[in-house]
């Protein structure tokens, strides 16, 4: 491995490292229960999406896997199977459609698609997917399809103050083509 490509490959860890971070403290620092599901409203999802915007598909995979993921791993672990999963796919569908080169037109269809993906995503783990492996493993009995319907609402204002927030972010950092 060349000298420059080990560089860039640290920065790349940097950048996960720092947006996963980001991830977490906005998962964990912000959360608002949501009595029905004992699941909670945050701001995490918020850096997952500025992450795939910003740096494309691997890194939205990776800062949605590990940042709000681990931030469930602290008090929630029941969610982290759910919470993992969907937060991967919302950073690498996301960063995939309206990653870096992408064009600037992607980029409010990817938000749009992103909080799609992070509501129907809890929507099917906690209807269908926890109560199926509730009856094999009791740790995963935590939520049902009346509890999931309930969380529909706190989960899509969650996703559209994020996709809001992120998308400002986007605008800074692509201000400069702009002019």
């Amino acid at each position: 491995m060349s000298k420059s490509s080990e560089v860039k490959l640290l920065v790349q860890v940097g950048i996960v490292a720092a947006f996963a971070t980001l991830a977490f403290v906005g998962t964990f620092i912000i959360r608002i229960p949501i009595p029905a599901t004992g699941g909670y409203f945050n701001l995490g999802d918020t850096f997952v999406m500025t992450a795939a915007l910003l740096y494309g598909p691997v890194t939205g995979v990776l800062v949605g896997l590990i940042g709000p993921a681990m931030a469930d791993a602290i008090g929630f672990p029941q969610f982290i199977l759910a919470t993992g999963v969907v937060k991967a796919l919302e950073g690498g569908v996301m960063g995939w459609l309206a990653g870096p080169g992408r064009g600037k037109g992607k980029v409010l269809p990817a938000l749009a698609l992103g909080v799609v993906i992070l509501v129907g995503g809890y929507f099917v783990f906690e209807a269908f997917i926890y109560p199926a492996l509730a009856t094999a493993i009791p740790f995963f009995g935590v939520t049902d399809a009346k509890a999931a319907l309930a969380e529909i609402v706190p989960n899509l204002i969650q996703g559209v103050i994020s996709a809001m927030i992120a998308f400002g972010v986007w605008k800074v950092f692509n201000r400069q083509s702009d002019d």
